[in-house]
């Protein structure tokens, strides 16, 4: 009788019902494994990233701080004078900042706009064969090194922007030239800089809204012009807001192009002065400073850096309320 039931069990198993069971009894626990293999990965990977945005930020306080301590905040941070290889050394870093700000607001101001209006351009009106060659020429925008948008910017703009600087100050006893090298021509780099950055994130967020809402639009009777701009716009809204804070890091961390076009001085940030941006200084004078020249050097890079990183952190605000 036990042969016999021993007999049907074997049977049963060596049939195509029993090894399909087996087979994907198997398929499940191999997929488990893989499962499990994955979620560490990507676990290590999260801990790596939290890792190193942590080291960052504890090295540039560790080296940004001792400049702020020796100097106090009111001197490096609310002073003027940034002279800090004269006989009575001076670490003011206002004017940096302020340049700093102003010429991010203003490559904003003027280069959103533009990157935003060609986004639409792109996704709602484009003729295919004309998309077909403004999106290569945009992305070869983006793949261009900045010291090249810099050289350019040094040999084509500067000597635009010097004759519109000798006709608006023709005559002036007091204006001190600068053959082109201002914030003008500073802000006008960055904008062209930012524009692949704002336009393809643009772009892939007016393309992700649904088309029954253009539909929906079209059916109430609305116009093209209307549907885009009151209903495509609004609800592309948090990657439009994403593509702009895309594009202020990249103006705020840009350096080199910044550092051939913009004078190097440190003044107060006009449209016709030489000026200074954080990362300008940091270039320009790393390579030789010492003691607390390089320390206060350190603190303007943790200026960048705090700013940076409250830029990510009203991005994030700006989104949480956009879902809510």
């Amino acid at each position: 009788m036990d042969i016999g039931i021993h007999g049907v069990r074997q049977t049963a198993h060596n049939t195509p019902q029993g090894r399909l069971g087996l087979s994907v009894t198997e398929k499940r626990s191999h997929t488990q494994r893989i499962e499990t293999a994955a979620e560490a990965i990507f676990t290590l990977c999260a801990c790596c990233m939290v890792f190193a945005v942590g080291s960052i930020t504890l090295y540039m306080i560790a080296n940004g701080i001792p400049a702020i301590y020796k100097l106090g905040a009111r001197e490096i941070l609310f002073s003027s004078v940034w002279k800090p290889t004269a006989a009575d050394p001076s670490f003011g870093i206002l004017y940096v900042i302020l340049t700093s700000v102003a010429g991010t607001v203003l490559a904003i101001f003027l280069g959103v706009p533009v990157a935003l209006l060609t986004a639409v351009f792109l996704t709602e009106a484009a003729p295919r064969p004309l998309a077909a060659v403004v999106r290569p020429a945009i992305e070869l925008l983006a793949g261009i090194p900045s010291v090249v948008y810099g050289l350019l910017g040094m040999l084509v703009l500067n000597p635009l922007v010097y004759r519109l600087e000798q006709w608006v100050f023709r005559g002036s006893q007091t204006h001190q030239f600068t053959g082109g090298a201002n914030l003008l021509s500073a802000v006008l780099v960055l904008a062209i800089m930012i524009l692949p950055t704002v336009i393809s994130v643009s772009e892939t967020a007016l393309r992700a809204v649904p088309e029954q809402l253009r539909a929906s639009s079209m059916a109430l009777g609305a116009s093209r012009i209307q549907t885009i701009f009151q209903i495509i716009l609004p609800a592309a809204r948090p990657g439009i807001v994403t593509a702009v804070v895309l594009g202020v890091g990249r103006a705020v961390g840009e350096a080199m192009a910044v550092n051939l076009v913009s004078g190097g001085c440190v003044n107060v940030p006009l449209p016709f002065c030489s000026v200074r941006f954080l990362t300008t200084a940091i270039v320009s004078e790393m390579g030789y400073a010492e003691g607390l020249h390089r320390q206060a050097l350190f603190t303007i890079g943790l200026v960048l850096f705090g700013f940076i990183m409250l830029v990510n952190i009203l991005l994030h605000k700006i989104l949480r309320e956009e879902k809510g």
